[in-house]
């Protein structure tokens, strides 16, 4: 039985937060796409952790976890990952598994995502430069190295042989910086890699679930950054919905079972790209400075604005949902007044469906007005405690996406999570 926790918006929606929360319910935590520019931040006895490329499960003894053939894998930031969860009295070498078939991040991968995104000029796409994309591009293009790959006497001259290649395609962007500093690093820290528990993460996991192991598979960014459904191009290089579950873990579909979508109350993005309900103004700043939006990797001001049902039942649809968790409510606790886009006007006529391509459309959000409930809720245990107008807002949101709102997050501690009937 696999579960999945996966983001419906553009990332940031506080997963970790949601993961660390469900992981003890749970024998293996999986990650099934995505590469370093994932934050998921966790705090653990009061301090902040933010994880990049170790599943969330990490700080639950009895919780294995599992690195999937789906993830590109960054050896530098392992390493230094590795040895910030150590600091906290835990041994990863024990309970960390990483597929023989995850693709690796090289130096020269973060220089071809750099000098690729400086070419661009002023329509750069918002890269977050960890070489994510070229290690994509040459797992498509059947030219990558990965985990197991570091287990072969040869893997040395099959380095420098694609390090040829991307210095060949460096040099047609004229790029010169020195990466001898990374390539050092690189080499050092897949020393420590080759000393982690590398599997082939196929057999591993579907082994664990004919063993009647529960198994909770974690995505990264979110729905509406998915290569082939969020709003190209301005999104990440993989399948961020359910569906990369079963390419990015190597497990049947009828294997899963719930599909538990993470949302805030409003909305954020990162980076370049088309944000329909985007608030460029004080309503916006004050969202983020009340949730402190600043991305977990990369610490740039997010992108804030209302909450947008059109694409939030596009994600619900697409991923299956079965239940949906709200997080940061709490940030929309001193708002007289809020709002829902329910629909777009799109040369002057109104839709409800994600458009082919949103991002060169005149897109106007219509919305519906709630108004606030003027009440500190981060102390709130209970859903009879919640204020009714926050009630009515979950109701509405229930009722537009047919899914529904089965938890809320009011703060940023593993208690601070309302479970809803």
């Amino acid at each position: 039985m696999v579960d999945v926790i996966l983001g419906l918006q553009w990332g940031d929606e506080g997963k970790g937060k949601i993961v660390d929360f469900f992981a003890p319910n749970y024998d293996i935590i999986a990650r099934f796409q995505g590469g370093p520019n994932a934050g998921h931040t966790l705090y653990v006895g009061g301090k902040k952790v933010v994880l990049h490329q170790v599943p969330s499960g990490v700080f639950h003894e009895k919780t294995v976890n599992l690195i999937g053939n789906g993830v590109v894998l960054d050896p530098i930031t392992l390493k230094n990952e590795c040895n910030t969860v150590k600091s906290f009295g835990i041994d990863l070498k024990k309970s960390l598994f990483v597929s023989d078939r995850a693709h690796l991040i090289l130096p020269t991968h973060r220089a071809l995502d750099k000098a690729a995104e400086i070419s661009k000029g002023d329509h750069k796409i918002g890269s977050t430069l960890k070489g994510i994309s070229p290690a994509y591009m040459d797992k498509t293009g059947r030219n990558g190295l990965r985990v197991g790959d570091l287990l072969d006497k040869n893997f040395t001259s099959s380095y420098i042989k694609l390090r040829l290649k991307h210095q060949r395609l460096l040099d047609t962007f004229s790029f010169n910086e020195d990466i001898s500093v990374w390539e050092d690093e690189f080499f050092e820290a897949v020393e420590f890699l080759k000393q982690l528990n590398i599997v082939n993460g196929e057999y591993f996991i579907n082994n664990g679930i004919s063993a009647g192991k529960k198994v909770l598979a974690e995505g990264a960014q979110g729905t509406m950054l998915d290569i082939d459904f969020g709003t190209f191009p301005f999104v990440t290089s993989s399948n961020t919905t359910s569906a990369g579950v079963c390419s990015g873990l190597g497990v049947a579909p009828q294997k899963i079972r719930d599909v538990i979508g993470i949302t805030k109350a409003y909305c954020t993005r990162v980076g370049s790209g088309p944000f329909p309900t985007e608030l460029d103004n004080e309503t916006g700043e004050q969202l983020r400075k009340i949730g402190s939006e600043f991305g977990a990797t990369t610490g740039r001001p997010r992108r804030c604005g209302w909450m947008d049902l059109v694409s939030l039942k596009f994600a619900c649809m697409i991923n299956g949902v079965t239940k949906i968790v709200m997080t940061k409510a709490d940030v929309l606790d001193s708002f007289q007044e809020l709002q829902m886009c329910t629909a777009y006007e799109v040369n002057g006529n109104e839709v409800k469906e994600i458009p082919f391509q949103l991002a060169k459309l005149n897109v106007t959000p219509i919305y519906k007005s709630f108004m606030g409930w003027h009440k500190d809720t981060t102390k709130i245990l209970s859903e009879e405690k919640l204020p009714e107008s926050m009630q009515f807002y979950v109701e509405f949101i229930n009722k537009y996406l047919g899914v529904n709102v089965k938890y809320i997050s009011n703060g940023p501690e593993r208690e601070q999570l309302i479970i809803l009937k």
